[in-house]
């Protein structure tokens, strides 16, 4: 059966729409990616404060880095999948698009976005404690386990942990991008985590017509002028078919 989908929503998928795409763990989920709550959530096996913040990180970083060591197996396991891939579509599409994510796994650019504002860090990167040197690398880290920047301190997986703020720069240009959008997704989120859970609120609040697209109802469906209940790996290439022009 054929994906229904309003009027206004079709007349709005056009290339010169201002669209932005807010994805959750429920997008990578799809490609065998644990989410972190729920039954089958992550946090049901490990202790947020074990693994998941600084003070984690200096009691025991050899600890938390066998950890992330295996989350980077896991995903180099994972593909990405329709979702990812038809999201890449739209930034081909829309003249002005945004894709903010909380994902920290990459498949978004392994998808093959470009324009990514990651709200909660990407977990490929590694940064110093010390001298907050950045870098990027693909792979499980090898020993010795924490790796050391040439600095000499030890470096440190480059996500958000809990007690941790967003990034400040991204999080305004997600905001801003929110605030002048005409079509803003919610796709895949339980929209639970603040402050990235604003974001639907705020595109509603500046006359984006929003759209969650979920396998149930969240709470970003409070603002939220259509709902699609599904796996965005069959509603997102389903919604290709009504791109115009």
């Amino acid at each position: 059966m054929a994906l229904q989908v309003s009027e206004k929503l079709k007349s709005l998928l056009c290339p010169s729409t201002r669209v932005v795409v807010f994805t959750g763990a429920g997008v990578s989920a799809e490609s065998g990616i644990a989410t972190f709550r729920g039954a089958q959530g992550i946090w049901k096996d490990f202790r947020v404060e074990d693994y998941a913040t600084p003070r984690a990180f200096l009691a025991d970083p050899r600890k938390v880095w066998e950890w992330y060591n295996w989350r980077r197996t896991k995903i180099l396991e994972a593909n990405p999948n329709p979702g990812h891939e038809a999201i890449c579509e739209f930034e081909r599409y829309f003249r002005e698009f945004t894709l903010v994510t909380q994902n920290v796994d990459g498949l978004h650019d392994r998808a093959g976005n470009q324009k990514i504002l990651k709200l909660h860090g990407d977990i490929w990167e590694t940064r110093c404690n010390r001298c907050c040197l950045t870098l990027i690398d693909q792979a499980a880290r090898d020993e010795p386990l924490p790796p050391r920047c040439s600095c000499g301190g030890n470096l440190r997986p480059g996500v958000v942990w809990f007690g941790e703020v967003l990034p400040e720069r991204v999080y305004n240009q997600a905001a801003s991008a929110a605030e002048k959008a005409q079509l803003f997704f919610t796709v895949g989120t339980s929209a639970e985590v603040y402050p990235a859970a604003f974001l639907p609120s705020l595109a509603k609040q500046n006359g984006s017509y929003v759209v969650e697209i979920n396998v149930e109802r969240t709470s970003s469906a409070d603002y939220a002028d259509e709902l699609l209940i599904g796996k965005s790996g069959e509603i997102l290439p389903e919604i290709l078919l009504y791109l115009t022009g």
